[in-house]
């Protein structure tokens, strides 16, 4: 109902009560001039009820207007009292909203009926809603994105990399990485294609071997057993590094392995590496350096993300597309993920609306506070001003009524 409609029908209920308190004055005044020419008994019943009325009619007009206004633009003490009185209307309406609607038993079971994933889930699925939320969420990026100041953010990626940089040793990381990677196994199919190749490189170039041979061997020695020689060789050597391919618990393996080992070790812990790799970090990392890593970083992804935020069927909006429907198809299917997520909206909901119950009657106090006080008594006249003008249609009947009956007992009894 609007505030045109409120005031007609406040009007309306006022001029009704203002028309009974006339006919009862017109009354009134015939029953008197009436009386004065047919002394009827009757008369007097009808004038004393008028009169009583018209006292009653008075009385509550004087009472339902002192609420909103000066009777008659009299300013009579205790009169306008809802104008005068705002300050304390709005604290204690703050402080009864708080006590009697967000206490913790009045709130607890509506938040516990609060069920916001089969909400959020049936509007995800609607795909105008998805694409909604996706093209909002790309403006906003965006729009942040480009209103970044470019110093700004490459002064803050060079500063974080410092800053990285100065806790990192590099030594205990690739120490640690070879350890990572011996537990795995993983070097092992390294040393199966190091033999292979070997294996292959021997058997490819035994002439080379052969030459070699030749070369270191005396004069006095034939050709044909160096060459035998170099065939040993040969065979011998690729032979060996064949063994070492297939065999998985070959001896070698397991040589290179803790070789491997003993060599991460040293890697972590010999200060003579960390102060190389320290010496090799400060040289990569040198102001100069750190500036222009973190502008072509910042450039690149600056670039990268209006792009993709840019275009319609970009990668990454249709990554996000893919991951919202996939998750509104769980929230619709996963009843864990839904109590989850409800548990989670319901406590955090509970919590916050009892941390800031007196929040809430700061607001209703300074908002009433804060109205003019002919407006908040226009505001408040408009609400209940219309069942008020009730209180003055019962008073003008039962003064009427009560003045009838004192007429009837002064009569009779008196």
């Amino acid at each position: 109902m609007n505030d045109e409609l409120k005031k007609k029908q406040l009007r309306n209920h006022k001029l009704l009560a203002t028309g009974l308190f006339v006919l009862m004055a017109v009354i009134f005044i015939a029953t008197t001039i009436l009386e004065k020419r047919n002394p009827a008994h009757w008369l007097g019943y009808i004038r004393a009820f008028s009169e009583a009325a018209m006292v009653g009619a008075l009385a509550d007009w004087f009472a339902v207007t002192a609420l909103f206004h000066h009777p008659l633009g009299l300013k009579i003490p205790h009169t306008n009292l809802i104008e005068k009185s705002k300050e304390k209307i709005g604290d204690n309406l703050g402080s009864f909203v708080v006590s009697n609607f967000l206490s913790p038993q009045n709130i607890r079971p509506y938040i516990q009926k609060l069920k916001v994933s089969n909400f959020l889930g049936d509007w995800l699925e609607k795909e105008k809603n998805a694409e909604a939320l996706v093209d909002n969420l790309s403006e906003i990026i965006l729009d942040i994105v480009k209103k970044l100041e470019n110093d700004a953010v490459v002064k803050f990626i060079g500063n974080k990399a410092k800053e990285m940089s100065n806790d990192l040793k590099i030594n205990e990381i690739l120490g640690n990485g070879i350890e990572y990677i011996l537990q795995k196994n993983d070097h092992q199919k390294l040393i199966t294609h190091l033999s292979s190749q070997i294996k292959n490189y021997v058997l490819e170039n035994h002439k080379m071997v052969s030459d070699r041979v030749k070369k270191e061997s005396y004069r006095l020695i034939p050709s044909f057993v160096d060459e035998k020689i170099a065939e040993k060789i040969t065979s011998g050597l690729s032979s060996y590094f064949e063994e070492v391919e297939n065999d998985p618990n070959h001896s070698l393996r397991k040589e290179i392995t803790l070789k491997i080992l003993d060599f991460s070790k040293d890697l972590k812990e010999n200060p003579k590496y960390e102060a190389e790799f320290n010496a090799l970090k400060d040289d990569f990392l040198q102001p100069e350096k750190v500036q222009q890593y973190a502008q072509d970083i910042w450039n690149s992804l600056k670039k990268t993300l209006i792009e993709e935020l840019s275009l319609e069927e970009s990668s990454l909006k249709n990554y996000v597309r893919k991951n919202l429907a996939e998750f509104s198809e769980n929230l619709s299917t996963d009843e864990k993920l839904q109590h989850k997520i409800d548990h989670w909206i319901r406590v955090t909901a509970y919590k916050y609306i009892l941390r800031n119950t007196n929040k809430f009657g700061e607001l209703i106090s300074e908002t009433v506070g804060n109205w003019q006080g002919k407006e908040l008594s226009q505001k408040l006249e408009l609400e209940v001003g219309k069942d008020l003008q009730y209180i003055r249609i019962n008073g003008t009947l039962v003064g009427g009524l009560v003045g009838l009956l004192i007429y009837i007992l002064g009569h009779f009894f008196l």
